[in-house]
């Protein structure tokens, strides 16, 4: 791993800390040097910085963390049935399966939903790059339900306009221990690279803002029943804020609690989180979609355990 560091000239004071590690000479562009600083890689005077806008002070130092980068295989097209609610020339919205990942990553380098995509479609959009063909949002591998997926650049960027303008509409159901009050709420609170666990997010000082908001649709025994709604779309934002509260999701192997052995098994293969509506403007007819998926058998099937007592 390469180490950079470098101290903020006086004249850099006010500037944005990607735009000046993109122009410190060490052959980082913006786009790559943002990535490093959402990734945690990024320091300010020896304490983690996940903003990309954070402003220079006077007489701060820099430190980047490179990681070795190794040339990964490009996905190929794998003949994988896909769940597809809607599709046109522009798009195609998925009902997307538990343990499925969305793009290839260390460890996950075929069955993937791109690669899924590649098979099924003749285009996909570019601006994800090649190993992220179509990719517009992501669903965390054990989270079932509804993503969209561009097969142009030009739908792309106007999906991800949505996203960013918080205009895209996504609805989750979730089952969370404990018996959540009040039973209507909002959770509010900057997220970011966890500073030890890098595999982590967590709540954290400078962290990119993050807001979600939920409602208790039923409880059941100890857990409840939440739908949950996305105003920003951080990287296992809905997870991270449930534990916040100390209302982790059922089955998180990641932010939960161990295991119950009252637990159904439905429930012990992943979290416990399905994304059941999505709604966004059409990127060239400018309608309003809007699109639903139930709940897959196992949750369904893991409700019911925990309503008869029987699991």
């Amino acid at each position: 791993m390469e180490i950079i560091k470098i101290d903020a000239a006086p004249e850099e004071t006010g500037r944005r800390l990607d735009l000046f590690l993109a122009g410190a000479g060490k052959g980082l562009s913006r786009s790559r040097a943002q990535k490093l600083i959402e990734e945690g890689s990024v320091y300010v005077n020896g304490q983690p910085c996940t903003r990309k806008n954070y402003r220079l002070g006077q007489g701060d130092t820099v430190t980047c963390r490179l990681p070795e980068l190794c040339p990964q295989p490009l996905p190929g097209a794998e003949r994988i049935p896909l769940d597809i609610v809607y599709e046109d020339d522009e798009l195609l919205v998925i009902n997307k399966p538990r343990g499925m990942v969305v793009h290839p990553a260390p460890g996950h380098r075929s069955g993937t939903l791109v690669n899924a995509l590649l098979e099924h479609c003749s285009t996909l959009s570019t601006i994800g790059g090649p190993e992220r063909p179509g990719i517009v949002h992501r669903l965390d591998r054990d989270t079932t339900g509804l993503l969209v997926a561009a097969k142009t650049d030009h739908s792309h960027r106007c999906l991800a306009a949505q996203l960013k303008s918080r205009t895209m509409r996504r609805e989750y159901l979730a089952l969370v221990h404990g018996r959540v009050r009040p039973a209507v709420g909002r959770i509010e609170a900057p997220i970011g690279r966890h500073p030890r666990h890098r595999l982590r997010m967590a709540v954290v000082p400078g962290g990119r803002e993050a807001l979600t908001r939920y409602r208790v649709l039923a409880y059941a025994g100890p857990y409840s029943l939440l739908q949950l709604s996305l105003e920003s779309g951080r990287t296992h934002q809905i997870r991270v804020h449930l534990s916040l509260i100390k209302h982790p999701l059922v089955g998180d192997p990641l932010y939960g609690p161990k295991l119950s052995p009252d637990l159904p098994p439905a429930f012990r293969r992943g979290q416990a989180l399905h994304a059941c509506r999505l709604g966004f403007i059409h990127p060239c007819s400018g309608r309003s979609l809007t699109f639903t998926a139930p709940l897959p058998p196992h949750f369904r099937e893991g409700l019911r355990q925990l309503r008869t007592g029987k699991v």
